[in-house]
């Protein structure tokens, strides 16, 4: 709540977050395990003698570089840009617990880097024997990059012992951390086949695309056989609500995990009885297919990830409106207005009773939700007016479990019901408050300000 707070017209900044986010988490996984395919891949030709299989490494390591150096790279930046920009407080609080996690990790990627380009250079200019090792230290400095990362991103969802002891390694370890690893690295392994297989399909010709084909098929099925282990062990590791909302507890939650199951298990299916049993029958279109399913299986699992944090932005510690679980009940009585230091507003009058419950929207209620884009109120608001609105506020923890309690005083909460009342317009009268005719019936529609909470029908 010390910072001021970015505003993303209709996509709102958690989407914004989400779109760079999964174009980020499936290049960077390609990269992890596209790291081990060409190692395992050029230590295979070198062994067998095979000259088509040794070529075929050789461009793909090209496109492999430029590919998850430059796109990831880019998209690496502009999560850091968003996050830092929507969740200011959490961006910083995370900096404060792993600075030296996050320092480690950047040690990893500049010699992942510096590795990539020695061995997408050093074709004719290195032994084979020392272009292989290139490749070996590439996926090493990429794994030991995933490695640190999947420890922060765990820690959001399962904070664990680190509530208690404010330790580093009791953060790292995190009750989540080696499901999440487990699970990361099978969805490696399969990304390197499912970009094989697009590769292979454009480079290879003949009989020697058809072995390529059903080698690449082997990755997917390699890696996609460890995600029901990992899947489950995670949920377990979940506390309680968060492993509620996958499986009911949030209709939407539950869509996207139905989504991210239902689709891997496309993939493994057409992978089993496409290029691994047909290899000869297998295309670049059937490839693109297989590539664009796994853009949205990542996505879909992210979106999952990411939702079983609600209400929280780190689990048990800090809100998605920012303020820390423990500073909640001062922030309750104290009013959000006064505590919020960019706040434009600090306190409701008569006079600015709207603009103060603009403001309120704006701190509590604007890093999850738009008014009318994604995630919007006022489409969820229809048929509301002002004393319900003000109930559903007073309810919210009840009502919604993941999403943060309201947090501001009684006239807070009710310059924002108004405002929001404001905006979606007169509520639809009742069925029973229209006459025969289809209009409303005489004196039917009381203003809401004189009816109690409880006798205000939605």
């Amino acid at each position: 709540m010390n910072y001021p707070v970015w505003e993303v017209p209709l996509l709102g900044g958690g989407m914004l977050i989400a779109a760079i986010a999964v174009l980020h988490v499936f290049i960077s996984h390609f990269a992890v395990g596209g790291g081990l395919f060409l190692a395992l891949t050029e230590r295979k030709a070198y062994r067998e003698g095979d000259t088509e299989l040794l070529a075929y490494t050789r461009k793909h390591s090209t496109f492999f570089v430029l590919l998850t150096l430059v796109l990831g790279a880019v998209t690496g930046v502009g999560i850091w840009w968003t996050i830092g920009l929507v969740h200011p407080t959490g961006t910083s609080a995370l900096i404060h617990i792993f600075v030296w996690g996050w320092a480690i990790e950047w040690t990893f990627f500049v010699v992942e880097i510096a590795a990539a380009l020695f061995y997408v250079y050093g074709w004719d200019r290195l032994e084979p024997r020392t272009h292989l090792i290139f490749g070996w230290i590439y996926f090493a400095g990429a794994w030991l990059s995933l490695l640190v990362i999947n420890g922060i991103l765990t820690f959001m969802v399962t904070p664990g012992r680190w509530l208690e002891n404010q330790s580093f390694w009791s953060a790292y370890f995190n009750p989540a951390m080696l499901p999440s690893l487990l699970m990361r690295t099978g969805v490696c392994v399969a990304l390197a086949g499912l970009y094989s297989l697009l590769t292979s399909s454009l480079m290879a010709q003949g009989e020697f695309r058809h072995r390529v084909t059903r080698y690449a098929a082997k990755w997917i099925l390699a890696g996609t056989a460890v995600l029901p282990v990992g899947a489950l062990w995670f949920m377990a590791s979940l506390p309680p609500l968060a492993r509620q909302l996958p499986m009911g507890g949030a209709a939407p939650v539950m869509i996207f995990t139905a989504l991210g199951v239902t689709l891997s298990a496309i993939i493994v299916a057409f992978s089993l009885f496409g290029p691994y049993l047909r290899p000869q029958q297998f295309g670049t279109s059937y490839a693109a297919l297989l590539l664009v399913l796994g853009i949205m299986v990542t996505g879909a699992t992210e979106m999952v990830r990411e939702a079983v944090r609600k209400p929280f932005i780190i689990y048990d510690y800090m809100y998605l409106n920012h303020v820390r679980a423990t500073e909640s009940d001062a922030v309750t009585r104290t009013g959000v207005l006064k505590s919020a230091l960019w706040s434009s507003e600090k306190e409701v009058t008569p006079h600015n009773r709207l603009a103060a419950g603009e403001e309120v929207f704006r701190l509590q209620c604007r890093s999850c939700h738009t008014l009318r884009g994604y995630n919007g109120v006022l489409p969820l608001m229809a048929g509301w007016d002002e004393a319900y609105t003000d109930y559903q506020l007073s309810r919210l923890s009840t009502l919604k479990p993941y999403m943060p309690p309201f947090m501001g005083t009684p006239e807070e909460r009710a310059a924002l019901a108004a405002w929001l009342a404001r905006l979606a317009g007169p509520p639809s009268p009742p069925p029973d408050a229209l006459g025969v005719d289809g209009r409303p019936a005489a004196n039917a529609l009381a203003p809401a300000a004189e009816l109690p909470v409880t006798e205000v029908k939605r």
